[in-house]
């Protein structure tokens, strides 16, 4: 049943959390050294270029439009550093104690927007027993720290936005289906109210099993782990991804918009064509998401969320020299008490080796 509750804490909600996230702290050390490290003279050279990301996530790919129902993302990877690259990057990578020693850096910047709504959006006014309308405007800084024989990444970032009007998620909805002659979104009236928004987010995702195939084709298995935490989202998370194709060196899999399985974000290029399916299961004990919860210092329209939240996916990637198009469809467990069926929606990705 929905309610207007008074504001929650989300670190003393955070609890259960806690755990799952010491016991995956504590088994990542030996996850990490399970392949051995291969000698200098064998390690791949540096990359010198960067990579740009362009990410839109839509449940129009389900033939729906409900829940999160639509995400932009804009993200800059900068080329990699070396440990011995006397700049901010690599300094700041080399402080963090638990980024594999002599990690290869980079840097990320972001840009995206989220925006969420009821099932039934032609209705003005506040449906009591479905998901708030919310959105989240947000700019993202980050280290991406692989270690030097490519066979493990940690991504660290901080997010920074706001939800609530300011986050324009309300016009920008009603301007897309405008154009596109879509129902009209009535109810943004209801949405969540303007709150300054934090996000800290811990991934890690680890080569595994990698093997050759016939004919030239790789097969390898990416076990990862990660956390956030904040006033938008706090969560622990578990996952794994089976990839098959080419050459699978030159990323750890397309990107996707948060919550999500991790990725790196980064390309390498490749000679010519290159390409790659895959499949992923990753599931997230959820101790706060302000997008069920309703604002942390207010009162607002909030929903029963469900603490267990699991995702399925699967997609393909296709790769010509810097260029890389990625298209991943998404099937995600109910979010909150009274929700009747999983999510369904896609994710599309274009990404640039500069």
């Amino acid at each position: 049943m929905t309610r207007f509750v008074p504001a929650r804490s989300p670190l003393r909600a955070a609890a259960p959390v806690w755990v799952l996230i010491g016991a995956l702290a504590l088994a990542a050390p030996a996850a990490a050294q399970s392949a051995g490290p291969l000698a200098e003279a064998e390690r791949p050279r540096a990359e010198k270029g960067g990579t740009a990301v362009f990410e839109f996530e839509n449940d129009f790919f389900s033939n729906t439009d409900r829940h999160f129902t639509h995400g932009t993302k804009l993200t800059y990877v900068t080329a990699e550093r070396a440990p011995e690259d006397d700049d901010l990057i690599s300094q700041a990578a080399a402080y963090i104690p638990f980024f594999p020693d002599q990690a290869r850096a980079r840097a990320t910047y972001a840009l995206g927007q989220n925006m969420y709504t009821p099932e039934d959006i032609k209705l003005e006014p506040l449906i009591r027993d479905d998901r708030p309308y919310a959105g989240w405007l947000y700019v993202g800084f980050g280290l991406v720290a692989e270690d030097p024989d490519r066979k493990r990444i940690d991504n660290l970032e901080i997010d920074l936005g706001v939800v609530g009007p300011w986050s324009q998620a309300d016009r920008t909805q009603q301007h897309w289906h405008r154009w596109f002659g879509f129902d009209d979104p009535k109810g943004w009236d209801n949405q969540l109210d303007n709150e300054p928004g934090v996000m800290i987010l811990f991934e890690r995702q680890q080569r595994f099993a990698k093997m050759e195939t016939p004919f030239g084709v790789e097969a390898e298995l990416l076990p990862s782990f990660g956390f956030a935490l904040g006033n938008v989202m706090t969560y622990g998370s578990l996952g794994a991804t089976v990839r098959i194709g080419g050459d699978l060196d030159v990323d750890y899999g397309p990107p996707r918009i948060r919550p999500s399985l991790p990725t790196g974000g980064f390309l390498r290029r490749s000679e010519g064509f290159n390409w790659y399916l895959f499949a992923a299961v990753g599931g997230r004990a959820v101790a706060h998401n302000i997008f069920l919860d309703g604002n942390t210092f207010s009162d607002s329209h909030s929903i029963d969320k469900k603490l267990l939240v699991g995702d399925l996916q699967a997609g393909a990637a296709l790769q010509y020299d810097g260029w890389r198009l990625a298209y991943t469809h998404i099937l995600r467990t109910r979010e909150f008490d009274g929700q009747d069926t999983p999510d369904r929606f896609g994710s599309l990705s274009l990404s640039y080796q500069f």
